[in-house]
């Protein structure tokens, strides 16, 4: 069941026997992939590294335990699995629209509001001039982009987006091939956890 707000969340506890450590979202999501491809039960997952361990505050110790969202993605109508970030974008960042179910994007603070046990998925699209992108890069790394009246947030726990042409998609830095057409959705509660 998603987080409610103030309530208490992650309890004390180690990675089973049969638990898998990762050191990144991309192995992360691969392993919930490879299950929900194949209607196997999804391991509890050990981060020890990557964005989704830093925005559940992971210092590599293993000794929490938490619930948590993954995101099925339709790219093209092809289903993928992301656990922390979906990023589509320009090469200059001219256009990107980034789905968060994570805090971070590397040192950047892109979802500030983003919670991975919230039944949601947080969707940025942003249009930006060269001169607004330096001043949103500027305030990536606090989180203090937002809000800004070109870049348009919505909270969700499912979308269909068109992108204004194909572009690269990558899904918790796993690079997929150029795409158009996103429906995302959220599926609460699929995965555990240790951080």
């Amino acid at each position: 069941m998603p987080i409610s707000r103030g309530s208490a969340w992650g309890t004390p506890g180690r990675l089973p026997p049969d638990g898998v450590v990762v050191h990144s979202d991309g192995e992360a999501s691969a392993i919930v992939e490879r299950c929900l491809r194949t209607g196997e039960p999804v391991p509890a997952i050990g981060l020890v590294d990557g964005d989704l361990c830093r925005t559940l505050g992971g210092l590599g110790r293993l000794d929490v335990t938490f619930p948590l969202d993954a995101v099925e993605v339709r790219v093209d109508g092809e289903r993928h699995w992301f656990v922390a970030h979906l990023v589509a974008r320009t090469r200059l960042w001219s256009y990107a629209l980034v789905a968060m179910n994570a805090q971070w994007l590397g040192r950047w603070n892109l979802g500030p509001r983003a919670h991975p046990n919230d039944g949601l998925v947080d969707v940025y699209e942003a249009r930006l001039t060269p001169a607004q992108r330096l001043t949103v890069r500027s305030r990536l790394p606090q989180g203090a982009h937002l809000p800004h009246p070109e870049i348009t947030e919505r909270r969700t726990p499912e979308t269909a987006i068109t992108l204004p042409r194909a572009l690269p998609i990558v899904l918790d830095g796993r690079r997929l091939g150029a795409a158009r057409e996103l429906a995302l959705r959220v599926l609460p509660d699929v995965l555990t956890v240790v951080a």
